[in-house]
């Protein structure tokens, strides 16, 4: 596993931010993937001009939440296990990696009439990989106790973006199939292509830290 990322610069965020946001435009959200960036290191980010973050791991989520918690939005973005439902809710506005029946049960256990999460879709039915089928989509989104406002997919790892483009065309038919509004996709490799095809939230994490 990679070693925590420290000695960031703010200029060279901001620039890279600006650089993205001007390739993806207003409508896209671009979220921070913070999983590497050292607690120390957040208030860099802000400097820079991030927004919006994303976790993958609810230790960390917490850490950086309560030192850090007022200057970003804060989003989930990791594996959901249904017995750490409970303490994420609080402190995110979305989690993105819905996927199970026991988070469902959780997040009607813990949930309320403010909560929104994605629904995470498998759309290459990659072995081992997070998130449903997409035939099992309409169920999920039926039996989901709080509100479903988009969905969100990781595909297989390519050096070549466009091989994510078929995956992220078959999630945006999804999305328009079931009338959901948020799109998650696109992390640092590919997410140009992703803005493409019709991206709401892009992931990034390497292309906004590089100086």
């Amino acid at each position: 596993m990679p070693g925590l990322i420290r000695g960031l610069y703010p200029e060279a965020i901001a620039a890279n931010l600006a650089r993205v946001r001007s390739r993806a435009g207003e409508d896209v959200e671009v979220l921070a993937a913070t999983k590497y960036v050292a607690a120390e290191e957040m208030g860099v980010l802000a400097e820079a001009g991030v927004t919006l973050v994303g976790e993958n791991r609810l230790q960390d989520l917490e850490a950086k939440h309560e030192r850090w918690g007022e200057r970003f939005s804060w989003d989930f973005i990791g594996n959901l296990q249904s017995r750490k439902v409970k303490r994420i809710l609080p402190l995110c506005r979305l989690i993105h990696s819905v996927a199970s029946d026991s988070v469902l049960e959780q997040l009607g256990r813990h949930g309320g009439p403010e909560t929104e999460v994605l629904a995470e879709v498998n759309v290459a039915g990659e072995q081992g990989k997070g998130g449903i089928e997409p035939g099992e989509l309409g169920a999920l989104i039926e039996r989901c106790p709080v509100r479903v406002s988009g969905l969100m997919t990781m595909p297989p790892f390519s050096e070549d973006p466009e091989a994510s483009r078929p995956h992220f065309a078959r999630l945006a038919r999804l999305a328009a199939e079931h009338g959901l509004e948020r799109l998650s996709m696109g992390t640092t490799q590919d997410w140009a292509v992703a803005v493409e095809e019709g991206a709401t939230i892009i992931r990034l994490g390497v292309a906004l830290y590089q100086a």
